[in-house]
């Protein structure tokens, strides 16, 4: 297995979690001899009957269970070993933010099931010279998947660690061959009021589609992914199936889910909660401590799951933690302008 070579805030998953957690048991099975030569697993093997024992089967079709099942392993997750634990599928299908499906945590988990994610088709153009619409199957085939553990911070001061399967954006872009005037890269979510049931609300602050851009050095950062799966498995339609976006060094609200359109674009794109609040939501949306919401605090979070008895409040690292590998992006600007 491909190992990068670490930073210092690197940290292997088997750091993060047992493997009996982070290994799949399709590649457990498959790929043991493989191990031994690149990697070092602490605690010594587990039962691969355990591996992801809380998660429920999914009904994904046969080409996604197959790139699942050959997804490469990348050890990649700056964490704190003490802090970082991997949230239990339960907490991470359960508690979420999809407005399309309702306001409250648990509205998406009970009213996204009437989302039909098969067949999918993708759009993609704008400044490109390789655009159309895409079969989801068709977009991601040239691409490996891999496994990657990545935080999740919420802009609601709330946070998860989750292990997604995706590929890079970069390569979806690379094989779209954006035109000297891309600059950004603008994204839209499905619009279907009778499978979103959020949509037809009359109480809806969001001007429908939801919409969301980064800047096209972000878009090709190595970091940032196009998710189709987690916890080994297919994503859950509340997680945004069958394709959303993970940016981890960002808050939540930029990884746009349920995607239906991707556009290469010369002018920077307005975020829908840049369009609803501007002085609170801005387009570049980098986790920062120092720089507060204009109603709580973002030097702590609480980190999911809790209890009533343990709050989990841990302190929140610039980038989320990913200083090392994103600040670079972002030199020389003032981050409480570009917030």
């Amino acid at each position: 297995m491909l190992i990068k070579i670490a930073k210092p805030s690197d940290l292997h998953e088997s750091d993060v979690t047992p493997e009996s957690i982070y290994l799949s048991r399709r590649r457990f099975m498959g790929g043991m001899a493989g191990l031994g030569a690149g990697l070092a697993l602490s605690g010594g093997a587990q039962a691969a009957a355990d591996d992801y024992s809380d998660v429920p089967e999914d009904d994904a079709p046969g080409w996604l269970k197959e790139k699942i099942s050959d997804a490469k392993w990348d050890a990649i997750t700056p964490s704190d070993p003490e802090k970082d634990k991997l949230a239990p599928f339960d907490d991470a299908s359960q508690y979420n933010n999809f407005f399309e499906f309702g306001t409250d945590k648990g509205d998406p988990a009970r009213h996204a099931g009437s989302l039909e994610t098969q067949p999918w088709s993708v759009v993609v153009d704008g400044e490109v010279n390789n655009g159309g619409r895409f079969a989801l199957e068709d977009l991601v085939k040239p691409s490996q998947f891999e496994e990657r553990i990545y935080r999740l911070r919420c802009v609601e001061a709330w946070s998860m660690v989750i292990p997604w399967l995706g590929i890079p954006l970069a390569e979806i872009i690379k094989r779209a061959d954006p035109t000297s005037k891309a600059k950004y890269v603008r994204f839209e979510t499905l619009v279907d009021p009778e499978q979103m049931r959020g949509q037809r609300s009359s109480f809806s602050i969001i001007d429908w589609p939801y919409v969301e851009g980064l800047r096209l050095d972000e878009a090709m950062h190595p970091l940032t992914i196009m998710a189709m799966g987690m916890y080994g498995r297919e994503l859950p339609n509340q997680n945004g199936a069958p394709l959303r976006l993970v940016v981890p060094w960002k808050y939540g609200f930029k990884s746009i889910k349920s995607i239906v359109r991707i556009s290469l674009v010369e002018e920077q794109p307005v975020n829908s909660w840049q369009k609803i609040a501007s002085d609170e939501y801005g387009f570049y949306a980098n986790v920062n401590p120092n720089v507060d919401h204009p109603r709580w605090s973002q030097a702590t979070e609480r980190r999911l799951p809790n209890t009533l008895f343990n709050s989990n409040t841990i302190d929140t690292r610039m980038f989320n933690g990913y200083e090392d590998e994103v600040a670079e992006l972002y030199a020389g600007m003032d981050l409480r302008k570009h917030y």
